[in-house]
Order: structure tokens, then C-alpha cells, then sequence
């Protein structure tokens, strides 16, 4: 997977060690991303969290599931699946976020902790996310970086942008250095669209 990126021209490995972080500009063009925006605030609902903490102020933004069927979805969707090198069918729907002024999502981890209620399931439907992939949908004013504060990066908002990173270490087991905060929007709206890609093949609930 590493050596896939490497390899190819449009991913930038972001200078760090303690974690496997790539970006790749102008990934989506801009009839994409306002395409991917409008579907977004047509379908969006407040955002939630898979955790037992039950910390509502933890992540306040919005968010949409994506029909990852849509011919324009689908093709997107693939598209990052294919330049990761990983198969479609081990990959969740795409999320969409909204960030409005002040919302944000506190310090997290997109792997799943074991020792959380919610882990039999989520190893039952394709097991631990491995890869993440984000494309920031538009420019933001002010503020809505993405910070990974163990691992030193910060990266901010630009429309296109596509932000992919291994949320396992070396040796297979979870990287806590993969922490990650969507830093508060602090001028404009940000719109997001993430992508989880599982170690085995997704099954949705129900």
C-alpha cells in the first residue's frame, strides 16, 4: 500500500514519523466538490459518536451518508478505493460533514477501540478501519485544519484536497499517533467527505 503511494505523482507523504500520511491537491475539480456540497445540505443531520462517553459536545457538526450507489458518488467513491489500492467492497458508504462557525469534532481516533461496547459489531461487519480517506469540498476563511497532534501535522481546508492516512501501525495493531481533531470553524462553512475503509469486507446493519 505504502509503496503504491509512493510511487504515484500526485500523493505528497506529509513529513512526519509516527504515522503513514499522504495528501494529493486538486484531487476532486470544482463541479465535483460543489456537486458533493449540495448533497450534503440537502440530506444532513446533526453528526454522531461511536463511543460510550455519550459527550455531545465532542462532535458538533452535521452529517450526510452518501448514496454510494449514485452514478456521481460511485464513481468518486471507487475512484479513492482504486488509488488506495484497497476493494470497493471493504469500504463504509461515504460520510459527508458540515462544519458551521464554532463546530468541530474533539480528538479522536478513527480505528476502533476494543474495549468498547460497540466493537463485537463492528468486528462482525468488516472488522478494524484501516485507511482514511478526507477531500476538503471548499475553501474555509478561517480555521477547520485538521490537527494531528502527536504525529505534528495540520493541515488546512482547500478545496479538492484529499487527505489519506493509515490509521495502523507497522506491525498491524492501531496507531495512537493517527489522533485527529477537526479544529473549530472559526469563519465560513466547511464541508467534508470522509471515507473508512475496513480490514475485511463492510456489511451494513440490517
Amino acid at each position: 500500500m505504502q509503496a503504491r503511494l509512493d510511487a504515484d505523482p500526485r500523493m505528497e507523504r506529509l513529513p512526519t514519523d509516527l504515522a503513514v500520511v499522504y495528501r494529493c491537491r486538486n484531487y476532486l475539480d470544482a463541479a465535483q466538490c460543489k456537486q458533493l456540497v449540495a448533497m450534503i445540505d440537502a440530506d444532513r443531520r446533526p453528526s454522531t459518536l461511536l463511543s460510550d462517553r455519550g459527550d455531545t459536545a465532542f462532535r458538533t457538526s452535521e452529517s450526510c451518508d452518501m448514496d454510494r450507489w449514485a452514478p456521481a458518488v460511485r464513481a468518486i467513491d471507487e475512484g479513492i478505493a482504486g488509488l488506495l489500492g484497497i476493494a470497493p467492497e471493504n469500504a463504509e458508504t461515504m460520510q459527508g460533514q458540515r462544519y458551521a462557525v464554532g463546530q468541530h469534532f474533539r480528538p479522536h481516533h478513527d480505528y476502533f477501540h476494543e474495549n468498547e461496547s460497540y466493537w463485537p459489531v463492528m468486528k462482525a461487519s468488516g472488522g478494524q478501519r484501516t485507511w482514511t480517506a478526507m477531500i476538503y469540498l471548499n475553501d474555509v476563511e478561517e480555521g477547520g485544519a485538521t490537527w494531528f497532534p502527536q504525529a505534528g501535522l495540520r493541515v488546512a481546508p482547500q478545496r479538492g484536497l484529499l487527505l489519506a492516512w493509515n490509521n495502523m501501525a507497522a506491525d498491524g495493531s492501531p496507531n495512537p499517533a493517527t489522533l485527529h481533531e477537526g479544529s473549530a470553524v472559526t469563519e465560513g462553512v466547511k464541508y467534508i467527505v470522509t471515507k473508512w475503509f475496513r480490514e475485511a469486507p463492510w456489511v451494513a446493519a440490517g
